[in-house]
């Protein structure tokens, strides 16, 4: 049986980057941190953690954090339902990108969430790059592009968001007065969200053969910042539907590839064993994407 104070101790290193921040949230001393984690490795005969600037978890000690995560939500689940626990909620670790949380996905939750009262522990990345936050032992579900289920988990598709390539009115005429063309794309100020980000960089590369790098680029990393610079004609951009609205309609933003959208495919990932709450949740997160994403036909 594992040590609780040690699983707790390891969880600490890892959830905080470093022995000293593990201590400040344990209230302990970093000397007994580490002295608890360095048992915790000498008991089961194997490194857990790297210790560099942010420690981090070896392969053993990935997996190690996925048990002690869904452990303690399985112990947490069964407090917070008991008689003299009712007030207590529960907590649960996602891993989701940005444009996920920005448009479909509280909506969906946010009754369920209040009445199951569940707390959520959000971890923001690429929809390419979430996959890895589970495998980490980081999350105990999360949303993902990637199709292929990690071992222990199993994965279902929630649907497809969809990509325009968009500009302000004036930002179109003044870069593309003859359209998307490969030598004003050239010279036109690209959004991107961050240095993960691919959408717009595979767009041009497939549409007008020019390679990352080739273009001059803002980082903008947040999703309504992103948006609000791509309408402040800062830029062009791919902006999902869900969250541009009618702005192409009434002529608010200018769509420069009608005929090309980007539909990226995304997928739930989550323990093939949960508890009672997590598979209500899992439901549920299924259900809002149902009602939000485009579903194949």
């Amino acid at each position: 049986m594992l040590d609780t104070r040690k699983g707790e101790a390891l969880l600490a290193v890892i959830d905080s980057g470093s022995f000293e921040q593990a201590a400040l949230r344990l209230h302990l001393t970093p000397s007994a941190v580490s002295q608890r984690v360095s048992a915790l490795e000498s008991e089961l005969g194997m490194p857990l953690i790297i210790r560099s600037k942010p420690c981090r978890a070896t392969a053993a000690g990935q997996r190690l954090v996925q048990y002690l995560r869904r452990s303690r939500l399985l112990e947490d689940e069964f407090v917070a339902d008991s008689a003299e626990s009712l007030a207590r909620p529960l907590s649960v670790a996602l891993a989701v990108n940005n444009d996920t949380l920005a448009t479909w996905l509280l909506p969906g939750l946010a009754s369920f969430l209040i009445n199951e009262h569940i707390l959520l522990d959000i971890t923001l990345d690429d929809q390419d790059h979430t996959y890895s936050l589970l495998s980490q032992g980081l999350a105990l579900a999360g949303v993902s592009s990637a199709p292929e289920a990690m071992r222990g988990c199993e994965v279902q598709m929630l649907g497809a968001m969809r990509y325009r390539l968009l500009a302000a009115p004036a930002f179109a005429r003044q870069w593309f007065p003859d359209g998307l063309q490969r030598e004003a794309a050239r010279v036109a100020p690209l959004m991107v969200f961050d240095r993960k980000d691919t959408l717009q960089s595979a767009f041009l590369l497939r549409e007008l053969g020019l390679p990352a790098g080739s273009y001059p680029c803002h980082y903008m990393p947040a999703s309504e910042a992103f948006t609000s610079a791509v309408r402040l004609g800062l830029g062009y951009g791919m902006i999902p539907e869900l969250q541009y609205g009618s702005m192409v309609d009434n002529g608010e933003l200018v769509d420069l590839a009608p005929d090309k959208p980007t539909d990226v495919t995304l997928y739930w990932h989550a323990w093939r064993v949960q508890s009672p709450k997590m598979e209500r949740l899992s439901a549920q997160v299924m259900a809002a994407a149902r009602a939000a994403l485009r579903q194949p036909a």
